[in-house]
C-alpha cells in the first residue's frame, strides 16, 4: 500500500478563494501540498481554481459569511482557514457591517467550534477603530472580532495590492485610456506601499506553516514608497498616455466625483462605469497614508521578517498594463 504523504492529508478552507487575492493563496497553498476547500458565494464560477492543483486538490463549495451555518459547514473536517472576504465599498446587503465585521466574527467562531489549528486573516493596512473611514473602521473592529474568537489567529494587513487581476492599476490604466485628465485627490500626495498579490499569498502561506506567531498584525507593503501621483505618472509612462493631472481637494472630491458618482450609480441601477465610480468613504481614506508602521519594521512584523523579498511594481505591473497601450503587445517601446 503506498502512503500518503502527510502533506497532502493537511485540509485548508480558503473564504473568498476565487477573488484576486484568492486564486493566488490557493495556488500558494497546492504548492506545499495543501488539500484546498475554496469557500465562495458562487462556486460555479470557480472553475478557473481547479488548474491551480492536481486533479481532485482543489474544491470550490458554497459559502456565505451573513449565514453561519454556511460558514460552519466550509469548515468542518478542515485543519486551517484563511478569510480573504472583503469589499471596497457598501453594496446591498454585502456592506462593511456584514462581510467586515459580521462576517469576520463567523468565521473566527466556526473556526474555534471546529477545532481549527490555524487561521489567517486578512485585513487592511490602515484598519483603525478611529479613521473616518467606514472601510478602516469596520476592519479594524473586524480584527478585534477575529481575536475575540480566535486568539491565536494571525492577521495580515497588505497596503495596495497590485497584481493582473487588481482594481487599483487596472483601473486608472484604463481611466486613461478615455479621459484627457486623470484626478489627483487632495493633490494626489497620499503615500502607499504598493505590494505584490504574490507576496501576500505566500505571506499567508507562511502564517500557515507557523512562521507568524507574533500576537501583533503583520503589515505587509511593497519596497518603495509611492505618491498617488508618483503612481498615476508610472501608469501613463507604462501605457504610453500623456494625460493632464488634475489636482482636486478633499473637500471638493467629497462632492464632485464621489457623491456625483455615487448617485449616477445609484440612478443606473448599477450600470454607471465601474471605473469611474469613487466613494465618499474612498475619498476619506485617501486623506492618510498607507505605510508600514515603524512599530512593524522593528518587530519585524514584515514580508522581510517573513522571509520574502518584497517585488517591486516595475518588475509585474508592465507585464499586464501593456494592453493598455495604443498598440498593446506590438508596442516597439522597452517597458518601463
Amino acid at each position: 500500500m503506498i502512503e500518503t504523504p502527510v502533506s497532502e492529508t493537511r485540509l485548508v478552507t480558503v473564504f473568498g478563494g476565487s477573488g484576486f487575492i484568492g486564486r493566488h493563496v490557493v495556488r500558494a497553498l497546492t504548492k506545499r501540498g495543501w488539500r484546498v476547500r475554496a469557500a465562495v458565494r458562487r462556486p460555479h464560477l470557480a472553475m478557473h481554481l481547479q488548474p491551480l492543483g492536481r486533479v481532485g486538490q482543489v474544491h470550490a463549495v458554497q459559502a456565505n459569511l451573513r449565514y453561519p451555518a454556511s460558514v460552519a459547514a466550509a469548515l468542518r473536517g478542515a485543519d486551517a482557514a484563511v478569510n480573504l472576504v472583503g469589499v471596497l465599498a457598501d453594496r446591498g446587503r454585502q456592506n462593511f457591517e456584514a462581510v467586515h465585521v459580521f462576517g469576520a466574527r463567523a468565521v473566527a467562531r466556526a473556526a474555534t467550534d471546529a477545532g481549527v489549528k490555524a487561521l489567517v486573516h486578512v485585513s487592511a493596512l490602515g484598519a483603525d477603530p478611529s479613521s473616518d473611514a467606514h472601510y478602516a473602521r469596520s476592519k479594524a473592529r473586524g480584527e478585534a472580532a477575529v481575536r475575540d474568537a480566535f486568539a491565536e489567529a494571525t492577521i495580515l494587513r497588505p497596503s495596495i495590492v497590485f497584481g493582473p487581476e487588481d482594481d487599483f492599476f487596472n483601473r486608472f490604466a484604463a481611466l486613461a485610456r478615455i479621459s484627457p485628465f486623470l484626478p489627483l485627490i487632495g493633490g494626489g500626495a497620499t503615500r502607499f506601499q504598493p505590494v505584490f498579490v504574490g507576496d501576500v499569498a505566500e505571506a499567508a502561506a507562511r502564517a500557515l506553516d507557523g512562521a507568524a506567531p507574533a500576537r501583533e498584525p503583520y503589515e505587509l507593503g511593497g519596497p518603495a514608497v509611492k505618491t498617488f501621483r508618483d503612481i498615476l505618472a508610472y501608469i501613463c509612462a507604462v501605457t504610453g498616455r500623456r494625460r493632464l493631472f488634475v489636482p482636486i481637494p478633499f473637500a471638493i472630491a467629497h462632492y464632485v466625483p464621489a457623491l456625483a458618482t455615487e448617485i449616477a450609480t445609484t440612478i443606473s441601477f448599477g450600470m454607471f462605469p465601474k471605473m469611474l465610480v469613487m466613494t465618499r468613504d474612498q475619498v476619506r481614506l485617501l486623506r492618510r497614508d498607507t505605510l508600514v508602521s515603524p512599530e512593524a519594521a522593528r518587530d519585524r512584523r514584515t514580508l522581510e521578517g517573513l522571509g520574502i523579498d518584497p517585488t517591486p511594481i516595475d518588475v509585474i505591473v508592465p507585464s499586464y498594463l501593456y494592453r493598455f497601450r495604443k498598440t498593446g503587445q506590438f508596442d516597439r517601446r522597452q517597458p518601463v
